[in-house]
């Protein structure tokens, strides 16, 4: 993708430099694409992750665009997902929180059939407090009007989402698989025998292969090549903060049950900590915190660890510092202190008793957001366009439901004859996403930096606003809606 700065130079200079000069510009920069004949795709998809995925499912699962020719082009081979056979004794920490919206759009595309219903777990309620003050609002399992429970969200790996996926992109056919292919570079085309390419991107991927895109979506995470090719800034910050994960084995499935599980979230001034329940005895934790104690957590031996994810959910932070400061011993000392605290049956998880060997790992968090998801033949989908803090388990359905608009976008297009790739054909999918998208990113930054607070005037005020909404049952639901991605849109 060296060829850029040229195109970039062009539209930088274009409003200061006389329109020969910008031309030219523009034929040196077409100058460098290839004489090789491309294959030609109304859709080439970059990245074979939830989001790619799901847009060639749901391409293909739609009459009005199922014609439409499409690739697919990922740097990891699509094998592993194709013969995805988990141990039921086992399962990855690499976790995502599906809303209900999220489900009934995957159910829609005919994904949702494919992926292994007994790795889903759902949960009905949540728990959430303030780690300072001990201020706490609980989402109780809402009863429809047929008697039936409300779902909050389904826990379910990355791998069987995309496992589910594969299997129904392959189920529907019609796409062209390039996996296992990097993207060596991305340049404008020219104009040639067979049609003018000059506004088009061409695609060259590590094995020598080149495509065409009418339309160019990416779908490959935060370090986007095709973000990067087309000149979109992304925009925000690090936290300065790490996720640990780890898959947890519990002493029993949950204390509402198989049916009635729960997921809880703890806010420590370091981070949130939450547990979200797996099938079975099983959990997923994220416990956001400083690189310097995530180094500490992921040295302690297992019984230590597993006291400390313990403690997380039942000490105080004067405590929880003081485990983090002792070399060893973690496993004693929270033993001895637990023992004189009272809790109500249901506040708390139920104990972790083992940690799943492997699972233990971290990650930086960060927030980006991307000034457009479009260009001239570009679309931007998931992390691509924005990355998030996990703490509201909010990423993956947002890449969801930008999947989902961009579709529908797309369909509106081929349906009334237009070209899917320019700019005003993609406006409606920017214009819906990026407000909505903006709106979540900012409610969650908000909440982190509101409850990395330890102490003052907030940690009173915050207090006592998460106890007033606990005491409004109307607005709960409301926020629950909206965190389910069931309620009326804002924007």
């Amino acid at each position: 993708m060296k060829p850029l700065p040229s195109y970039r130079c062009a539209r930088q200079l274009s409003g200061s430099v006389s329109s020969s000069c910008t031309r030219q510009l523009y034929r040196q920069r077409r100058s460098y694409a290839t004489s090789r004949k491309p294959e030609v795709f109304d859709v080439v998809c970059v990245g074979g992750g939830p989001a790619g995925l799901s847009l060639l499912a749901a391409l293909r699962s739609n009459p009005i665009t199922c014609h439409l020719r499409i690739a697919l082009i990922e740097s990891q081979s699509l094998a592993p997902l194709r013969s995805y056979s988990p141990s039921p004794s086992t399962f990855s920490n690499r976790c995502s929180s599906l809303t209900p919206n999220s489900v009934r759009f995957l159910k829609e595309i005919g994904a949702w059939s494919h992926v292994m219903q007994e790795r889903v777990q759902s949960y009905t309620a949540m728990k959430v407090w303030d780690g300072v003050s001990g201020a706490s609002i609980d989402f109780p399992a809402e009863v429809n009007g047929n008697g039936e429970v409300g779902v909050v969200a389904w826990m379910n790996e990355n791998l069987n989402l995309g496992s589910g996926l594969v299997q129904r992109v392959d189920e529907l056919g019609g796409v062209s698989m390039f996996d296992g292919q990097k993207v060596e570079d991305i340049s404008l085309g020219h104009d040639t025998e067979e049609g003018d390419f000059s506004s088009w991107p061409i695609v060259r991927t590590s094995s020598g292969m080149e495509v065409a895109a009418r339309l160019l979506v990416g779908a490959d995470g935060a370090n986007s090549p095709v973000r990067t090719f087309s000149g979109i800034k992304s925009r925000g910050w690090d936290y300065g903060r790490v996720g640990v994960v780890a898959t947890l084995g519990m002493e029993g499935v949950g204390w509402g049950g198989e049916e009635g599980k729960i997921a809880y979230q703890r806010f420590l001034p370091t981070g949130p900590i939450a547990c979200l329940p797996l099938p079975g005895k099983f959990a997923t934790m994220v416990w956001s915190t400083t690189p310097e104690l995530a180094n500490k957590l992921k040295c302690m031996s297992e019984r230590d660890f597993i006291a400390m994810v313990n403690a997380a959910f039942r000490l105080s932070p004067v405590d929880l510092q003081y485990l983090h400061d002792i070399d060893g011993g973690q496993e004693e000392e929270v033993a001895w202190r637990v023992q004189h605290i009272d809790f109500k049956e249901g506040d708390v998880p139920m104990k972790v008793t083992s940690i799943q060997p492997n699972t233990v790992a971290s990650f930086p968090l960060k927030l980006r957001h991307a000034d457009t998801y479009i260009g001239e033949r570009i679309a931007l989908v998931g992390d691509a366009a924005h990355t998030t803090h996990p703490l509201a388990g909010q990423g993956l359905n947002a890449g969801q439901g930008d999947v989902e608009s961009l579709t529908k976008t797309i369909q509106y297009s081929v349906e009334h004859g237009m070209d899917i790739g320019t700019r005003m054909s993609l406006e409606s999918y920017n214009s819906e996403r990026w407000a909505q998208n903006n709106l979540l990113l900012g409610v969650v930054d908000k909440l982190h930096k509101l409850y990395s607070v330890d102490s003052g005037l907030l940690v009173g005020l915050r207090s006592w606003g998460l106890r007033a909404v606990d005491g409004l049952g109307g607005l709960k639901g409301a926020i629950m809606r909206q965190a389910a991605g069931t309620g009326v849109k804002i924007l």
